[in-house]
């Protein structure tokens, strides 16, 4: 066998290492700016009045920044770095390299310009409008073409389990993304879901729990399989347990998209579905995390003495524990109580903080005094960053893990007679109060953690002698002869990467088309009430109002046949009421009361007062103030667009009904504008219909007073028998 000399492109290395530190440290203070927004509402809600640092738009912008900007890069940087050692060749184009790089970043500083101003398409961890989704597609197609290509020519016979990992996060987050955003356009910045309601609600958390499945998790297996063993200096515990964690973990993990949507609107079917395979994803998770940490066995004294080994252990801990919890909150007896709660947050962030964080954190500790060629500046701080951010992560998730239980049993508390002990939801909100404080705490903590860190290692770079293009000696044995016979079974698969990538992409198809296509097809799973129309144009102006402000972030709109819950909100809610939702809007937290039987509960002049100064109409309340929607002029020049898409997306208005919208949305927003008038004269004011029915805030009320009223006067018996979903 002949050794070549080859060059490793450590350039791109730094560059996605680079940006993981920075990125992760923005999205980490926006995460820091919406905890203080809840912890302390009156000064950062009210008092600042700026629409781009509202709540309900900044949220997503953390939510995307740490996922996809801090994780985004950190998972390139480790597969840049690792695929070249393990392939032992050059990535197959640096030209595709920097592609993917510079493209990569200009996507974030899209999401960063677009969500802060409210172009959002509200479904969860996927809110870049399509544009951008449309540019992710196209990067991540670059991104995938260099890995494939780069493996195809490959100096080595076999691929090593980091790598499958790689390919299966390929092609599924093809899958579920391209899947997930489909919609029609109505202009440049504004679009809507091609699927509604219940099918939307399916799609959506197929594609949700599986961002973090193949988008969170697999492809930092893939890292986690590649720099434990390198810095214990061991082999990987067990070659067989890791083929066994691969394909079953990508097998089962796309079923459990629908434990998210348990007791709502979703067929039982795909409810039930979503909890047998959720309960036995424990198997493959925890296969993983042991194979993870029986790698270190008999290594121990190293983990002592070595920072990066330190990160990683916390790391694969903080896996096992979430991958533990998220089977069991899958359970419909445990759903009940921390769905919509702060339960989920702190279950979420155990492995946002935990396994994402310190495993990236461990590994940028790895790897740049590989390409800096110098020890790490500083070990002291090193360590004082593992230390804080163990402990910024306690702080964070032990309090939301105690206001997630209060609100959860809170909710469900009745009275000796069989009323509600708390009928007023702000009960809870200022009993988790403390709480919220305790959080921002633990996540300032973390944050400074992250900084020392960053610190550390920009000095590390700094003061290094950086090798652009490592020169190294390999010896090939791609075109050894193999002798096959009483071979392991999985060996000729590891050897074809595209028989790799196919089986992986039909393993991960297999559920979501039994879970995804019957709902789609068959007219039972959902069917329409006679009594629910689709949306006025005001109202329908109002809903996209809502979505802009990302009020679906603090409200859910989605009452779960519960008794606590049917007690608090109303009946609760049916299929048939959201086959007209582009997108639905069912929500996943409940930081605010539930919307969905919102409408003709409180007067039209109540809704302007709450919307402006919120505090003043419900006291204690941690709702920000929306000023400039009394202020800003509605505007009502896509309305015909819009129409004509919803149309073609199967909303029954009348042809040519384009026509008319403008008219009949002015006629609804002059009386509901004359109520308002109306009250605000008994108060002296001199407001007139004239000037505030064409505000937003008007679209708006409509459409919070459109909510749920498709029902309320139809007999139970009739709407139960026309949407039999949950019998």
């Amino acid at each position: 066998m002949e050794t070549e000399r080859i060059n490793y492109d450590n350039k791109i290395v730094k560059y996605f290492a680079f940006a993981t530190i920075i990125w992760g440290v923005i999205g980490m203070l926006v995460g820091l700016i919406v905890a203080l927004q809840l912890a302390f509402p009156d000064f950062f809600n009210d008092y600042l009045g700026f629409k781009i640092l509202s709540f309900g738009r900044l949220r997503p912008l953390h939510t995307n920044g740490v996922i996809f900007a801090f994780v985004g890069n950190g998972i390139f940087t480790g597969v840049y770095y690792s695929m070249q050692r393990l392939l032992k060749t050059r990535m197959w184009s640096d030209k595709l390299s920097y592609i993917n790089f510079w493209g990569w970043q200009l996507i974030i500083l899209s999401a960063v310009i677009t969500l802060p101003l409210g172009i959002t398409s509200s479904k969860e961890y996927a809110e870049l409008e399509w544009p951008i989704d449309i540019a992710i597609t196209l990067l991540w197609v670059v991104f995938g073409w260099n890995m494939l290509a780069t493996i195809l020519v490959r100096r080595v016979q076999h691929i090593y389990t980091a790598i499958w990992f790689f390919i299966a996060t390929f092609v599924t987050v093809a899958v579920l993304h391209i899947f997930n955003s489909f919609a029609l356009p109505v202009s440049f910045f504004k679009s809507y879901s091609w699927y509604a309601g219940v099918q939307d609600a399916l799609v959506q958390w197929w594609y949700g729990h599986n961002a973090v499945a193949f988008f969170l998790t697999t492809p930092y297996l893939g890292l986690m399989y590649y720099f434990v063993p390198k810095a214990a200096n061991r082999p990987i515990y067990s070659y067989k347990l890791s083929i066994i964690h691969f394909w079953a973990l990508i097998f089962i993990y796309i079923w459990a998209g629908p434990h998210h949507l348990l007791y709502t609107s979703l067929p039982d079917w795909a409810q039930s579905l979503g909890v047998v395979f959720s309960i036995m994803l424990i198997a493959p998770s925890w296969g993983g995390m042991l194979n993870g940490l029986l790698t270190l066995r008999g290594a121990w004294d190293r983990v002592r003495d070595n920072v990066v080994l330190k990160f990683m252990v916390v790391a694969l801990t903080a896996y096992g524990m979430a991958t533990f919890e998220g089977p069991m909150l899958s359970l419909k007896n445990v759903n009940s109580i921390s769905h919509f709660t702060d339960w989920t947050i702190a279950h979420v962030h155990v492995g946002g903080l935990g396994w994402n964080g310190m495993l990236t954190f461990g590994m940028l500790y790895f790897i740049f005094p590989k390409i800096f060629r110098r020890e790490l500046f500083s070990q002291k701080l090193a360590n004082a960053h593992f230390w804080i951010a163990t402990l910024g992560i306690l702080l964070w998730v032990i309090p939301m893990y105690y206001a997630g239980f209060s609100q959860g049993l809170m909710w469900q508390e009745f009275n000796a007679d069989g009323t509600l002990k708390n009928p007023d939801f702000l009960e809870t909100v200022n009993a988790i109060r403390p709480f919220y404080i305790m959080r921002t705490i633990g996540g300032l903590i973390y944050i400074i953690g992250a900084v020392i860190g960053g610190y550390n290692l920009m000095k590390t770079a700094r003061l290094g002698n950086f090798e652009e293009n490592e020169t190294v000696e390999v010896v090939s044995n791609r075109d050894k002869k193999i002798d096959t016979k009483g071979e392991f079974w999985h060996r000729p698969i590891e050897r074809k990467p595209i028989r790799l990538m196919i089986f992986s992409l039909i393993v991960i198809l297999i559920g979501g088309a039994v879970e995804i296509i019957p709902t789609m097809i068959v007219e039972s799973n959902i069917k329409t009430i006679d009594a629910v129309k689709p949306l006025k144009p005001l109202e329908l102006e109002g809903r996209d109002i809502y979505i802009r402000e990302g009020c679906n972030n603090c409200h859910s709109q989605m009452i779960r046949p519960l008794r606590f819950e049917t007690a608090r909100y109303g009946e609760y809610s049916k299929a048939g009421e959201f086959v007209y939702d582009h997108p639905f809007l069912w929500g996943s937290k409940r930081t605010g009361p539930d919307l969905a039987r919102e409408g003709g509960l409180r007067s039209d002049s109540w809704h302007y007062g709450h919307m402006i100064i919120p505090k003043q109409w419900s006291p204690g309340s941690i709702m920000p103030a929306y000023p400039w929607l009394a202020e800003d002029d509605l505007d009502v020049s896509y309305l015909e667009k819009k129409i004509a898409v919803m149309r073609q997306l199967g909303v029954p208005y009348e042809e040519g009904y384009e026509a008319q919208a403008l008219a009949d949305l002015q006629e609804q927003a002059n009386e509901i504008a004359a109520r308002i008038v109306r009250d605000l004269a008994a108060q002296g004011s001199e407001a007139t219909v004239e000037s505030i029915a064409n505000k937003e805030i008007i679209a708006l009320i409509a459409y919070l007073q459109r909510l749920g009223t498709d029902i309320k006067n139809v007999p139970n018996e009739e709407v139960i028998s026309a949407d039999n979903t949950n019998e």
